[in-house]
């Protein structure tokens, strides 16, 4: 190693000295970018990708402080009329009674017109000495009336369940509404519609909305609802259980798009999201519970399941973060071999055991740092 400390440049074609560490099994990386004389580059500003990581299916957007305040639209109507009322029913005992009595009068009329077989006859105790009055226009009507007795009695008979309800309607006219349950007699010329009143719940499909910058997103919900009043729920609307789903929809794209302005679609939840999803939970659940009010549906909760990426932009991130931790990684491996390499030169220089001028200097810290870096690389995953 030269020891000399003139500084008189040395004459072009003039052979320079060998480098102080060879190491024939290095890689040519861009090490020289760090030897240039150019000044230094100039930062241009980007917007940070701040990204993260949550436990289950899917990135979620975190809300910081709920969505914004929503304003009041104009209720839906419904004709005043239609409220439900209690339908006027019996115990299904009548109906069994009217029944009995029918079939009695027309087994009556047969052994009256003398066409009762003799041995039910004898099976009832009826006289058997009576030979008939044969079929007349009197046993005619008499059948007449007995068999409609037994139509009406038993065709009015329905067992009514617990947590179902009937809607009553006679010639497209409203007439009442049975939530009783066991056996009941019902006018068997009304038209009847069972509908569920108990507490249901449905998980919707994967839905798409947009968020305030136009991110695609696929939300699940899961809304517990009920039939708070039938004849709203089926007379004053077509079909409320697809008009609740879209109502949900329609709730779902108007939250998400008016979230806070400063949540980037890049900034995904690293901690809990309760209070988050709560808010959201609310804010769905108010839309969804005014639009289904007027229609008699009881909408107790609307609570986001799942809040990811469409499959398209999950795709982008997942490559930007890819990106980003790869430049992370390897900022730390150069900053980590830029340290061992001036901590070297130093403990070299201060020691006095070589004295450098500016050309070796630079060789020598190129080739320190092509070996350190080739090493780190070695032993990195």
């Amino acid at each position: 190693m030269s020891t000399t400390t003139s500084h008189t440049p040395e004459p072009e074609g003039a052979a320079r000295p060998a480098r102080l560490i060879q190491n024939e099994t290095t890689t040519e990386i861009p090490v020289h970018l760090l030897f240039r004389d150019d000044p230094a580059p100039v930062s241009v500003p980007v917007t940070p990708a701040v990204v993260g990581r949550r436990r289950g299916t899917g990135e979620q957007p975190r809300i910081r402080q709920g969505p914004a305040s929503m304003k009041p639209r104009p209720a839906v109507e419904v004709d005043p009329e239609i409220v439900e009322r209690p339908a006027r029913v019996v115990p299904g005992v009548v109906g069994v009674l009217g029944g009995a009595c029918g079939v009695a009068g027309c087994v009556l009329t047969s052994w009256w017109a003398g066409v009762l077989p003799g041995l039910a006859v004898r099976a009832l105790g009826l006289p058997t000495a009576y030979a008939g009055a044969g079929l007349g226009p009197a046993q005619w009507a008499a059948y007449a009336g007995a068999g409609a007795l037994t139509m009406f009695g038993f065709g009015g008979l329905a067992r009514g369940r617990t947590g179902r309800a009937w809607v009553l309607g006679l010639f497209g006219r409203y007439r009442g509404t049975v939530r009783r349950s066991g056996l009941l007699w019902v006018n068997p010329f009304v038209l009847r519609r069972r509908v569920d009143v108990r507490l249901r719940h449905w998980r919707s499909e994967p839905m798409a909305a947009v968020d305030a910058n136009g991110v695609a997103l696929r939300v699940v919900v899961l809304v517990a609802w009920r039939v708070r009043d039938t004849a709203k729920a089926l007379l004053g609307i077509e079909d409320h259980e697809r008009y609740l789903r879209e109502c949900v929809e329609a709730a779902v794209s108007r939250v998400l798009s008016q979230l806070p302005a400063d949540v980037a679609p890049g900034a995904l939840v690293r901690d809990s999201t309760l209070r988050n999803t709560e808010a959201v939970g609310e804010a769905l659940t108010r839309l969804v519970a005014a639009d289904a009010t007027p229609v008699g549906m009881e909408v107790f909760s609307v609570q986001p399941v799942r809040i990811e990426y469409a499959p398209e932009v999950a795709a982008v991130m997942q490559r930007r973060r890819i990106a980003a931790l790869d430049a992370q990684h390897r900022d730390t491996v150069l900053t980590s071999v830029v340290d061992s390499v001036e901590d070297t030169v130093t403990r070299l220089t201060m020691r006095g055991l070589v004295e450098l001028d500016d050309y070796e200097r630079k060789a020598l810290v190129k080739d320190l740092t092509v070996a350190f870096y080739t090493g780190r690389r070695e032993v990195s995953p």
